[in-house]
């Protein structure tokens, strides 16, 4: 893999973890991912966005990084769950598809990679909001295919990564932001 390429990672969490508040969970975090080989290139500021879907649970904090590693698509995804896992979370989640957690390390984007190919992303973008609340991938899609669709995922990567342009979409972070709806946008607050 060329160690040049950015990686782009969105983090949140919204439950405390041994009594500590979530921001304080997602600076722990971000801070053990040089140790496994993930150079944090830029961090955005903190987020506080609604729960997904809205009322589901409290509010998350959220935002985004810019890496990188000469680590593969996979390392880099199995990195995060390891990450995840000693920050209390368990996978699958038995509370469901979207219930709050401890710490959410999302992999974005590896430069423009695109895996497994570019049908099988392109059926995930497609898929209809009630498949995506109870189907998850069992292998690595990249890009991550509901970018387009978050703000809490692309407020935050327009700090880090405003001109990264998705290799299916053919649309930069900014634009993509730019797509959504006022309201929405405006749900993702800087702490």
């Amino acid at each position: 893999m060329d160690a040049t390429q950015d990686i782009l990672i969105a983090f949140g969490a919204n439950l405390p973890l041994a009594g500590e508040l979530p921001e304080v969970t997602l600076r722990k975090a971000i801070a053990e991912l040089p140790a496994e080989g993930v150079e944090i290139v830029e961090k955005s500021r903190l987020f506080i966005t609604p729960c997904f879907p809205e009322g589901a649970g409290p509010d998350y904090v959220n935002g985004a990084l810019r890496c990188r590693t000469e680590k593969t698509p996979v390392e880099i995804l199995s990195i995060l769950h390891k990450v995840e896992e000693r920050f209390g979370r368990k996978r699958p989640m038995a509370a469901g598809r979207w219930a709050g957690r401890t710490l959410d390390l999302d992999l974005i984007a590896v430069g423009n990679h695109v895996l497994p190919d570019r049908a099988t992303v392109g059926q995930w973008i497609d898929l209809p909001i009630s498949d995506q609340m109870t189907l998850a991938p069992e292998q690595l899609i990249l890009p991550h295919p509901r970018i387009q669709d978050r703000a809490f995922v692309l407020v935050p990567l327009c700090e880090v990564a405003a001109g990264w342009k998705h290799p299916i979409l053919g649309k930069s972070v900014a634009e993509l932001c730019a797509q959504l709806p006022k309201m929405a946008k405006n749900k993702v607050v800087a702490v």
